[in-house]
Formats: structure tokens, C-alpha cells, sequence
């Protein structure tokens, strides 16, 4: 079972319809024994970096996703979840959860593109990634393929952390982590196949990991 975190921040709902698509059991929950009960976490999020600190922090859910990573339970960060497993954002200047060094920078209004015309704030639409290392969540994913993006604010995790980049105005994190602890800037369960086969390949890792085998 993949537990989805509910934490008034959007887009769960979505992320469970992908999840039964592909016949996973799945659940969106707040309750800490589920969360601890499950073989994975999904952090996914649209909204402002502050408004969801507040409640992960006034929830409890802040401390409850810091012992969940320190005993090892995998966890995947989506769009939001991404950016706010960081130390720090510029969205309102807020201090996220700290779980992975780095912060969240918002995309500047002058960036330009290859044909020096101004990019468009959000980085909205569909784009490829550039992977910087082999990880178990892109197997069997073409290096060819696109994902779906939304955002303002791109993140700048650890170097040692950065697993893929992706262009728009310039070259921005869109995958880091390490295994068992995930993070994507895309929406996977809106970017068809590819996106799909990351979330099974996510849910498959989750199953080796609960049951002592971390091959891939």
C-alpha cells in the first residue's frame, strides 16, 4: 500500500486516480499509523511553499514526514513536494522541512530562450529531461520522453543529489534524491506512460524495500 499524504495542499486526488490506473493500492491519508503502516509515501502538492508549511507544521505532519525519512520509509516528492523537502524557499522566504539540503529559487522574469525571445512565468506544458545519472525510477523510461510541468520556482538540491536536469530559460534540477528518497518537479501522473512507469517503478522499489531487497 502507497500512502498519499493529504496535507490541504491539492493534487492528491489525481495522484490516487494514477495509482489505481495502474492497480496499485493506494490511499490518501493525514493519520501518522498509516503512514508508518504503508510501503511508501507520495508528497505531492500544488500551492504556495508557506500555506503548506503551515498546516504539514500545525498538523504535526512536518515531524511525522522527518521520522518517516529517518527510518528509511521510501518517499516520493512531487512539484510542491519537491521544492518543500528543501531547507529553504523564495516563495515568501519561507523555512521548509530540511530533509535534503538545498532551496527553492524562483524562475526570473527576464530568462529568454534559444531564439532570445522572453519565456513564459509558469513554466507550464511539457518538456524533456536530461539525466544525469541511471536511477530506478526512470527504468524502461525512453530518454526521449516528456513530462508535465507547473511551476515558478525551480530547485538547487545538494549537487551530489541532482539526478536530472530540464531547460526553460536556463538548466534547473527536475529529479534529485538518492534511493528511497525521491523528489520530481514534473507531475508524473499527468504525463501518460513515461510518467506512469516511474510511479510503478517507484511502487515496485517500495515492495523490494519492505521485504529486504533493494535490486532494481
Amino acid at each position: 500500500m502507497l500512502s498519499i499524504l493529504d496535507y490541504e495542499a491539492g493534487n492528491q486526488t489525481s495522484v490516487l486516480h494514477a495509482l489505481q490506473h495502474l492497480g496499485i493500492p493506494g490511499q490518501v491519508t493525514a493519520r501518522a499509523s498509516d503512514l508508518f503502516a504503508s510501503s511508501g509515501i507520495i508528497f505531492p502538492g500544488v500551492g504556495a511553499a508557506g500555506q503548506a508549511m503551515r498546516e504539514l507544521t500545525n498538523s504535526g505532519l512536518a515531524r511525522v514526514l522527518g521520522d518517516l525519512v529517518a527510518l528509511g520509509k521510501p518517499l516520493l516528492g512531487i512539484c510542491l513536494g519537491c521544492q518543500i523537502l528543501l531547507e529553504q524557499s523564495e516563495e515568501g522566504n519561507v523555512e521548509t522541512l530540511g530533509l535534503v539540503n538545498g532551496s527553492s529559487k524562483r524562475f526570473s522574469n527576464d530568462l529568454r530562450d534559444e531564439n532570445d525571445r522572453l519565456i513564459s512565468i509558469p513554466h507550464m506544458g511539457w518538456n524533456g529531461l536530461r539525466l544525469k545519472r541511471r536511477n530506478p525510477l526512470f527504468k524502461g523510461v525512453s530518454p526521449l520522453a516528456e513530462f508535465y510541468f507547473v511551476h515558478s520556482y525551480y530547485v538547487e538540491p545538494d549537487p551530489d543529489l541532482v539526478l536530472a536536469y530540464t531547460r526553460h530559460g536556463l538548466e534547473f534540477c527536475s529529479v534529485y534524491g538518492r534511493d528511497g528518497l525521491w523528489a520530481l518537479q514534473f507531475h508524473p501522473e499527468k504525463s501518460g506512460p513515461a510518467g506512469l512507469t516511474i510511479l510503478r517503478n517507484f511502487y515496485k522499489y517500495c515492495r523490494q524495500a519492505k521485504f529486504g531487497d533493494r535490486t532494481c
